[in-house]
């Protein structure tokens, strides 16, 4: 992870355009191919986890109403920042709100300090985002976190999410069997299209149940509530420090390679500046963190963004201007999340998260050497522990990272002569 951190803060300096397209590869498509690309990008990106963000802010102690005012100007910071960057440099920039972010404050619990607390930690968050855009040191000692450990750390995390749709199976299985058999076919055809395909069938449970009965309580219009940040210590070493670590970690290191994959230079300093930048103004409408968009970029910076790649960014735009429109549906979103029976879109959540959690585990485990580092920090990060305020998820990392000190200072001494004997040439 610091080989590639160390690549991507040098790419700035190389002027930002788009990989020269090859004419024998483009077909006469209409134009507006793209578009359609830009909008599947912005509502699979949106739907495979919506849900999963109102149980972290929920679970940090956001009211219903402040829950739905986090989500709308979610998506309105997200749609406003892909717009900005992809019309800036020309390339396939897509934002996203941290799912990994989410799925940490969902595991955890009401920091020292309540809900304003919480809010300042996520402002201090964006303040950390910004300053990593212009002081690389910062990134640089993200970076020397060894990738192992922040994957175990987000693997452990994740694991009370993807629990959530076995036990709502047990509990509900007429409102959970179809959620998963649509997950299970959907995964099968099209696996990107699993998560917003379990989403949506959720949905139509939830209607399906709700409107026989009172229906759904609370505004179905979009909404800001403005909350005065304030921070306490707990907040900011047990909610800020580790929002930080996953966003930059999981979401921007990974979502730059995705956009080096497809052969874009990627505009990391900027980008940093405007996910910090957009982080700070959301915090107080109570969102909590936005970043660069991982999976869901490659469906704009891939060949399903359409033929050329120099027109890619058209897509990314269209994924900003669909954030917009979705936003004016966050506010019925979060009633019926609220009124699902059964936590089934919880649980549709938790069918989302399957394949991220899939691959954090295998991230943290492949190497075998040291592996029993990131074995701890699972651990720890699994058992939820709370202690002198702060959550499991630094603790993890903190476990983690001395087991990994130990290891290192025992190789280094094993390696050192001893009795006497030459070292070896």
């Amino acid at each position: 992870m610091r080989a590639v951190f160390l690549a991507l803060t040098t790419i700035d300096a190389v002027p930002t355009a788009p990989p020269p397209a090859d004419p024998a590869l483009i077909s006469p498509e209409p134009s507006w191919r793209v578009h359609v690309a830009g909008v599947v990008t912005g509502v699979v990106g949106s739907t495979s986890s919506f849900a999963v963000v109102l149980a972290g802010l929920t679970a940090a102690g956001a009211s219903p109403a402040q829950a739905a005012s986090g989500l709308t100007v979610l998506f309105v910071m997200q749609g406003l920042g892909t717009i900005l960057l992809a019309q800036r440099h020309r390339l396939p920039v897509v934002l996203a709100w941290s799912t990994p972010g989410a799925a940490l404050l969902a595991a955890g619990t009401v920091p020292a300090g309540g809900w304003p607390a919480a809010v300042g930690a996520f402002a201090l968050t964006g303040v950390l985002l910004a300053v990593t855009a212009a002081v690389p040191a910062l990134g640089d000692a993200v970076a020397r976190i060894p990738a192992p450990l922040a994957q175990a750390m987000l693997a452990g995390v994740l694991v009370p999410l993807c629990l959530a749709p076995v036990r709502a199976l047990v509990a509900e299985p007429l409102l959970l069997t179809p959620v998963v058999l649509a997950w299970l076919v959907v995964l099968a055809l099209r696996p990107r299209l699993a998560p917003p395909a379990s989403i949506l069938v959720a949905l139509a449970v939830t209607l399906a149940v709700v409107l026989p009965g009172d229906g759904v309580d609370g505004p179905l219009l979009p909404h800001l509530a403005w909350t005065t940040p304030t921070l306490t210590w707990a907040a900011v070493v047990g909610v800020a420090l580790p929002l930080y670590v996953v966003t930059m970690a999981a979401q921007n290191v990974p979502g730059a390679a995705v956009l080096s994959s497809f052969g874009y230079p990627v505009p990391w300093r900027s980008s940093l500046a405007v996910t910090g930048a957009t982080t700070v103004l959301a915090a107080p409408f109570c969102g909590h963190a936005l970043n660069l968009a991982a999976i869901s970029a490659a469906l704009a910076a891939g060949p399903d963004g359409g033929p050329d790649p120099a027109r890619r960014w058209l897509a990314a735009r269209t994924a900003g201007l669909t954030y917009l429109v979705l936003a004016l549906a966050s506010a019925a979103l979060t009633a019926l999340v609220l009124a699902a029976p059964g936590e089934v879109l919880l649980a549709a959540a938790g069918l989302a998260l399957v394949g991220t959690l899939g691959s954090s585990l295998g991230a943290a485990v492949r190497a075998e050497r040291g592996r029993e580092a990131a074995v701890v920090t699972f651990v720890v990060a699994v058992s939820g522990v709370t202690i002198a305020g702060v959550g499991a998820a630094l603790w993890a990392l903190l476990a983690g990272l001395a087991v990994h000190g130990a290891l290192a200072l025992t190789r280094r001494g094993s390696s050192s002569p001893r009795d006497g004997a030459a070292p070896a040439r």
